[in-house]
């Protein structure tokens, strides 16, 4: 187990980590211990345990973020020779965004690893999602350090691109923005705009609300972990919207 060493008479607060677990969990096994607790070390939890002796997990996630989209571009440009550019950059962001990715950690079981503060540990829905997103691509920067890009390659296409027949039924790959602006063109022929009202929350994990226009009428708000989801989600809020004035 992974544990940090304590000064005399200081109240230990650190948690531990089962690395015997962590790799039937993944089925890999963990050669670089340090580079693993990196992964599941979130900056909260530095500012409850200042001699923690190692960094957070966003460099690791940084990696893992660009590891995982070379992996999903190469397979999905195997696999469907026929899709179109736009087709396959859909279904790839439906595959690496933060939904996906927190049912992959889910169905791993990785939040029960995951070092981070109290207050980090209160969070749910939108916030626990986007962490977990998170700690899957630190883990898998972890991988792609310490055992190499096979072994992070297998590791995607058996986690990650089996959800790739799901996404493509669900029509997960369709852009949102795109539909509703065809809808707008078409009931009042012009083009929406989006326009940030404000952001939120600290830089590390920051949120963003965006609002929908129709020449100067607001249709509708979206909010997300970056401009783009953002936008996204305020597009299928407007397609909401449309809906029921229509109905």
């Amino acid at each position: 187990m992974w544990k940090k060493n304590k000064k005399k008479n200081e109240p230990d607060t650190t948690q531990e980590i089962d690395i015997a677990a962590l790799e039937k969990a993944i089925g890999i096994s963990c050669s670089n211990v340090n580079i693993f607790k990196e992964a599941f070390t979130h900056r909260s939890y530095l500012n409850e345990n200042p001699s923690w002796d190692v960094g957070h997990n966003e460099r690791l996630e940084f990696l893992g973020d660009a590891v995982l989209e070379l992996i999903t571009t190469h397979e999905l440009f195997v696999q469907f020779p026929d899709f179109e550019e736009g087709k396959l950059t859909g279904i790839r962001a439906a595959l690496v965004n933060y939904q996906t990715l927190s049912q992959v950690a889910q169905e791993l079981g990785l939040e029960r690893f995951l070092l981070m503060s109290k207050g980090e540990k209160n969070d749910n829905g939108r916030a626990r999602d986007s962490l977990l997103a998170n700690v899957f691509e630190a883990l898998l920067g972890a991988i792609y350090l310490d055992a190499g890009y096979q072994v992070a390659h297998d590791f995607v296409v058996v986690h990650v691109l089996s959800h790739t027949q799901e996404v493509i039924e669900e029509k997960r790959d369709k852009d949102v923005k795109s539909l509703f602006q065809e809808l707008a063109q078409e009931q009042f022929k012009t083009t929406p705009t989006y326009s940030l009202i404000r952001e939120e929350g600290p830089d590390h994990n920051k949120t963003f609300i965006v609002a929908v226009c129709i020449g100067e009428k607001e249709i509708a708000q979206g909010e997300g972990f970056s401009k783009q989801e953002a936008e996204q989600q305020a597009a299928k809020n407007g397609m909401y919207v449309f809906e029921q004035n229509r109905d």
